[in-house]
């Protein structure tokens, strides 16, 4: 149950850092960097699909509302919906087929994710960046007083009274 519930909190909360990486984004601008940008947003689409398989394995079973909303999606894909909403089900019920399908799906695809991180990192790395953030790396044009003046003052109380 520790492995279990470990997996399940990390999770979360990766999904957190994945949006407060999002937003930084948006902040920044990062999506004027188009390759990139949608190289991260198919990877965000990657981790979500793998979290959500991942999250049905548990009960082995899901809620018809969600069961309903994925195959209508994948039904409205011209041509191949209807072999693709067969495919991923295993027929047209839940069952132990798609359980093993959805077990070999969250094994596999975080080495997708992988992948597709290195390619995202690889087109960050093209644009010439080293300082994605866009923040002032620059320590000089600090001025020396009050800074570092007050920096050597409050280290110094630190190390008197530690």
């Amino acid at each position: 149950w520790l492995i279990r519930n470990l997996h399940a909190n990390g999770a979360s909360f990766f999904f957190i850092c994945l949006y407060m990486h999002i937003a930084r984004g948006l902040y920044y601008g990062s999506y004027l960097y188009k390759e990139t940008w949608n190289i991260g947003v198919v990877l965000f689409l990657l981790v979500m699909m793998t979290a959500f398989v991942g999250y049905v394995l548990p009960w082995g079973q899901m809620s018809f509302w969600g069961a309903t909303v994925i195959t209508n999606l994948l039904s409205a894909v011209p041509y191949v919906g209807n072999t693709l909403v067969q495919w991923i089900w295993g027929g047209f019920s839940v069952d132990n087929a798609t359980l093993t399908r959805f077990f070999a799906f969250h094994f596999l695809l975080p080495f997708v994710v992988l992948a597709a991180t290195i390619l995202h990192l690889l087109f960050l790395h093209e644009t010439g960046s080293n300082n994605p953030a866009g923040l002032n790396s620059d320590a000089d044009k600090i001025p020396f007083h009050p800074y570092f003046s007050y920096k050597d003052l409050l280290s110094f109380i630190i190390m008197l009274t530690a």
